[in-house]
Parts: structure tokens; C-alpha cells; sequence
């Protein structure tokens, strides 16, 4: 696979590559700084080094984005990266019944037979829409085992179990159902229904899990998993430019906005595109162009974002009128009833056109625990200043496990564009490196100290 652009400078054969900035991060793993005793300087360089192995995993040389679709060769390789780099560190890894990967320092199981209570769990994903930037996602996933690194040099010892999460299949780009690995987690997915999903090439999840290795009749929820998670952070980029308006390098969620996914099909007509009139058409993409409008006109009137961003069109010929179209709606809003009034405006369209709107996933209005939120605002700014407190729009694994009951919480790192889902996704890197020392930070306070023998 082609590696890359070089960071060091810009190829102009090739379209710029997604990590900027190479040789400021490098500039950090130098020995002066004294790993042993600047747990931040030994954060920022396993950060370096792990950023690095990532890079060229999915990543596409024609558009500059990765591809990194669930119970792939390329999931495998990133799936082998993180047990390995969890091995290198003396994690335990164990899987749960649908596939998330978790990493533990100290033993949850005996933690809560001692007393000592559940576990705190760091993570994200590393999985990818079609294209996507290099920073959703692995961008959580880096900066928790680079947390692990610096508390381990400060001399830090968890009084409860701390854990790394690697959520599998988060964007549902390959089967359409997005945090799939924590919904089948939480029984918010229902096994028998994601066995039936298919990717675009009519293979089903439960056929991709066997040709994975792994067995599609474990999926279901996991008490024995969930047990063991007492508190839930999430670092990921911020997909938006709330945090570089304010001038803040990191901030903390409070919550996400209700948003779902909903199937459209529109029938037509095949017929020959220089000999059958217009009156006499019934073209099903002409149809999908009047929902657009609508979904685009319904989204401003209620305050809300629509998008269709996929579409299947059969026969798909330039000289064939349509016969069939197949889209997705993604619709979101700071309140439910915005959601749905646009979905309701959408449906009618297509229902004049003989079509159907069928919901495929939906997530309510998730609020992260507020007293958590407000304690890690605290914790990160100085005395009267703590961080900012930020909604999001963006679905998470976090929010998934916030509405199943466990305290969670979210860190976001600034974004300068805001764009995020493309290859021009990007953070700065002083910007990366603070976010993992407020995750260190985090991680300290609500694992806690352990107290010395005597001590």
C-alpha cells in the first residue's frame, strides 16, 4: 500500500497528505527531554510514534481520505495494531460479544469482587466513513494509550482499573448502522437484526463476522462488559469550530443532538433517454431531486441539518432513465421534534411519488452527566476559567453508553476548519499533545491514586 505523502513537505503529484505538522511532533520524541521524568514528554512521544504506525492503514492515494470499513483486511490490521500496542504495555485485551476490544490495567473483575468498584475506560474507534480524515476517531484511541504512557512514567498507579476501548464499527459506513459495536453492546442493536444487514455488495454482517473469524451467533448485550465500566471518556476531535472561535485547545462535551438515518426508495421506469418524451417518464431520480429540495427547505425552516449523501441508482446507465433510486436521509437538530418534522415533510414528497421512507437508526437528545462534565471543565482550565462546555451534532460510541446508563463523558480537540469527514480533516498538533494531557489529567483524577503500603 503507498504510504503517505511526506509530511516533511508537499508532493505536488500527490494530493496533500492528512497529517500536518510531522516534524513539530517528532521534535518531541528527542532524548533531552528526559522521558522519566516528564510523563507529558513521554505522552507526546509514544503519541508520535503511534500516529506514525497509523498512517498509511486504509489510507487511499487517489483521494487523500482513508477507507477503513468494518471486518475488513484493513479493520484486522488496525485491530492487531491495538492489541499489540496494548501487549507492548502490559494491558490485558479481551473482546466483547460483538467485537469491541478492551484493554485493562488492573483486573475489573477483581476490582469489583475487592470493593474497588468499576472501572474507568478511555477510547474511540479507528473504523472510517468512505474517505474520511485521519483524526475521527484515532484520534481517541492514540491519545488514550498515550495517557497510559505518561501516568506510568509519573509513577501513577490506578486505585481503580483503568481501560482502553477500541469500539468496532462506529460509522456504520459498511452496513449502514452507525456505533454498531457499542448498540449490539448495549442491546440498543438487536443481534437478529444486525446479523441481516448487508454492505453494498450483499454481503451480511453475520457472513463478514464469519469470514473474520469471529462467530455471528455471540452478538447480543453484555452485562459482563458493562459491568466492569464504571466511567466512560471519550477524547475525539471536534467536528465543528466551536472550540477555535473561543481560542480554547480543549473542551468538554455536554451532550449530543438527537439524529438518525432513514432509507428512501423511489420507483421508476426504465426507458430509453433519446426516445421517450418527458411527459411520458417516470423517472424515480427526477423524484429523489424533489426530496432533496424538500429535505433542504424542511432542514432551514426548523433549524435543523439534512443530508443525502448517498444514493444507489439502478440501472445506473447515462442513457437509461432510472427504474429505481435507493438513498439515505441523515437528519439532526438540537431537539427531536425538529428531526422529525423534517422526516415527516421528506416522507410526503416521496409518498406522492409512490415512494417510502423507512427509519434505520434513531438516537434521542443524549446529555452526558452534567456534574461529570462540569468536575473535568473544572479540572481542565485554571481557577474561574474551566473549559468549555460544548454540544455536538456528531453521533459517538459515548453517547451510546450515556443513554444505557453509564456516566460518560467527552474531551474535544480544537478543529481549525471545522471540517471533519473528509480528507482535509486536521487538528494542530500542540493542540493534539494538550488534549492527551487533559486525558491524562482525567484519567488521574477519576482513577485515583493508590495509596502506598503504610502510606
Amino acid at each position: 500500500m503507498p504510504a503517505p505523502p511526506d509530511p516533511a513537505g508537499p508532493d505536488p503529484a500527490r494530493p496533500a497528505g492528512p497529517v500536518a505538522r510531522e516534524s513539530h511532533l517528532q521534535e518531541v520524541s528527542r532524548p533531552e527531554y528526559g522521558f522519566q521524568d516528564n510523563p507529558a514528554a513521554a505522552g507526546a512521544a509514544a503519541f508520535t510514534r503511534m500516529w506514525g504506525d497509523l498512517a498509511g492503514v486504509g489510507w487511499h492515494p487517489g483521494t487523500g481520505g482513508y477507507r477503513r470499513f468494518a471486518w475488513t483486511r484493513e479493520d484486522a490490521e488496525l485491530r492487531e495494531w491495538f492489541t499489540g500496542e496494548a501487549a507492548a504495555r502490559g494491558l490485558d485485551v479481551v473482546d466483547d460479544r460483538a467485537g469491541n476490544l478492551w484493554a485493562w490495567w488492573g483486573d475489573p473483575d477483581k476490582a469489583l469482587t475487592d470493593g474497588a468498584g468499576p472501572g474507568v475506560v478511555l477510547g474511540s474507534h479507528l473504523d472510517s466513513v468512505p474517505d474520511g480524515g485521519a483524526f475521527d476517531g484515532p484520534l481517541g484511541v492514540v491519545s488514550a494509550l498515550a495517557a497510559v504512557d505518561a501516568l506510568r512514567h509519573s509513577g501513577f498507579t490506578p486505585a481503580r482499573p483503568l481501560g482502553v476501548a477500541l469500539f468496532g464499527d462506529e460509522e456504520g459506513a459498511r452496513f449502514g448502522v452507525a456505533c454498531a459495536g457499542s448498540r449490539l453492546l448495549t442491546g440498543a442493536l438487536a443481534a437478529d437484526r444486525a446479523r441481516g444487514l448487508t454492505d453494498a455488495d450483499g454481503v451480511s454482517m453475520a457472513e463478514a463476522l464469519t469470514r473474520a473469524g469471529r462467530d455471528p451467533g455471540r452478538l447480543g448485550r453484555d452485562e459482563e462488559t458493562l459491568r466492569r465500566v464504571g466511567t466512560f471518556v471519550e477524547l475525539h476531535v471536534e467536528q465543528g469550530r466551536g472550540l477555535d472561535r473561543l481560542d480554547r485547545a480543549v473542551g468538554v462535551g455536554s451532550g449530543i443532538w438527537p439524529h438518525g438515518r432513514w432509507r428512501i426508495e423511489l420507483p421508476g421506469e426504465a426507458n430509453h433517454a433519446g426516445t421517450t418524451a418527458l411527459d411520458d417518464r417516470h423517472d424515480s431520480m427526477v423524484a429523489f431531486a424533489s426530496a432533496v429540495l424538500a429535505a433542504r427547505g424542511s432542514a432551514t425552516w426548523h433549524d435543523a441539518l439534512a443530508t443525502c449523501g448517498k444514493v444507489v441508482v439502478a440501472p445506473n446507465g447515462v442513457n437509461a432513465i432510472p427504474s429505481r433510486v435507493t438513498a439515505w436521509l441523515d437528519a439532526r437538530a438540537p431537539r427531536a421534534d425538529a428531526v422529525r418534522a423534517v422526516v415527516e415533510e421528506v416522507a410526503g414528497v416521496v409518498q406522492v411519488h409512490g415512494g417510502t421512507v423507512t427509519e434505520e437508526s434513531w438516537t434521542d437528545r443524549t446529555a452526558f452527566d452534567a456534574g461529570l462534565a462540569e468536575r473535568l471543565a473544572a479540572l481542565l482550565g485554571p481557577p474561574g476559567n474551566p473549559a468549555p462546555l460544548l454540544a455536538t451534532g456528531a453521533g459517538h460510541d459515548a453517547g451510546i453508553l450515556a443513554a444505557a446508563g453509564v456516566p460518560t463523558a467527552m474531551l474535544f480537540v480544537r478543529n481549525p476548519t471545522g471540517i471533519s469527514h473528509s480528507p482535509a480533516e486536521n487538528a494542530e498538533r500542540d493542540d493534539c499533545l494538550t488534549g492527551v494531557e487533559a486525558l491524562t489529567a482525567v484519567a488521574a483524577e477519576l482513577a485515583g491514586a493508590r495509596p502506598e503500603p503504610g502510606g
